[in-house]
């Protein structure tokens, strides 16, 4: 059965440009998806498989296990003919492809580490039980969260490439077309798929002639010296936002089919680069309020003098009259 093309996704133009991005340059460390359900998240990361070389989409179940992941010794081959074997895991099976965590916020934190950490190298490492093994792993990550149930930590949240939100809401024509071409789709997958096959083709050809374009596009001290006061302006601790940032930016350029980086590019990726990890500013020390206008009848002395404001002034009153006030008998 084939996915849901990637071309044939309404809207959502940032998360497909952030995907495409990955794509190009799968160093840059995957991309974390943050919004609520029902947001085709997993649609689109479906329609990210088809545009890489290998074309696998493998998802990471909710509770895997360590050894599900990484793989683990093969207890058939041990007992049964006393040889030692590794059994992949899901990290093999994401070989070449996209590897999808749904709700990576709930996985346990050394799962997430192990995660990125492969991710990063593209080598899986197993040591254990005897074993000791290494195989390619070379993969987009792409994670999502929703945020109302529980945060990553900025540990973790910091070692994702790239980072967005799917906070808009699609308008009524919109909403439309997604259920239209979504019900086209289930009805007939694969008369669906013809349908869009030419458009998936131009957007697979683009991206691969990106991804071919991106050594020969240089990571220029001009377009970095900008990065890194921008960076330093956002407050964000480390470099790793330095270094994704710039990637990003190279992978941009190579999708507009730019022999170098440009002002277009570094502002195309900074959010994506810089949203999980600006520091909130600094709160401005509030100014106080100023002073309210004089009183009608004050004196322009009264005005400018001590900052007694409010003060009624002075007035005059005989000294032999009694003042009387409300609610008081007269004295007989």
């Amino acid at each position: 059965m084939p996915h849901y093309p990637l071309a044939a996704v309404v809207g959502a133009d940032a998360l497909k440009l952030a995907l495409c991005l990955a794509a190009i340059d799968p160093k840059l460390g995957g991309v974390l998806i943050e919004g609520p359900r029902g947001m085709a998240k997993s649609t689109l990361a479906r329609g990210l498989a088809a545009l890489l070389p290998g074309g696998a989409f493998v998802t990471l179940p909710l509770g895997a296990s360590e050894e599900r992941l990484i793989g683990t010794l093969d207890l058939d081959a041990a007992l049964g003919h006393g040889q030692v074997r590794f059994a992949p895991g899901v990290l093999a099976a994401a070989d070449g492809g996209v590897l999808y965590v749904d709700e990576v916020n709930l996985l346990p934190d050394h799962l997430v580490d192990v995660l990125l950490d492969v991710a990063a190298s593209g080598v899986n490492r197993v040591e254990r039980d005897g074993l000791s093994h290494e195989h390619p792993a070379r993969f987009v990550l792409i994670g999502t969260m929703n945020p109302e149930e529980g945060e990553l930590r900025p540990q973790l949240l910091d070692r994702f490439g790239l980072n967005l939100a799917l906070e808009q809401v699609p308008s009524p024509s919109q909403r439309g077309e997604i259920v239209r071409r979504r019900l086209a789709f289930d009805a007939d997958p694969l008369a669906f798929a013809a349908h869009w096959a030419a458009a998936q083709a131009a957007l697979r050809e683009r991206c691969d002639t990106a991804r071919g374009q991106l050594s020969s596009i240089a990571l220029d001290d001009q377009a970095l010296a900008q990065i890194n006061e921008r960076c330093h302006a956002a407050q964000v601790d480390g470099l790793r936002a330095d270094l994704v940032w710039l990637r990003a930016a190279r992978a941009h350029a190579a999708w507009r089919g730019a022999a170098a980086i440009a002002q277009e590019d570094i502002d195309a990726v900074a959010e994506f680069a810089l949203r999980h990890r600006r520091k909130a500013a600094p709160e401005a020390a509030t100014a106080p309020p100023p002073p309210p206008p004089p009183q009608a009848g004050g004196n322009a002395e009264g005005s400018a003098g001590s900052g007694d404001w409010g003060a009624m002034p002075a007035r005059p009153e005989a000294t032999g009259a009694r003042r009387e006030l409300p609610g008081w008998a007269k004295k007989p």
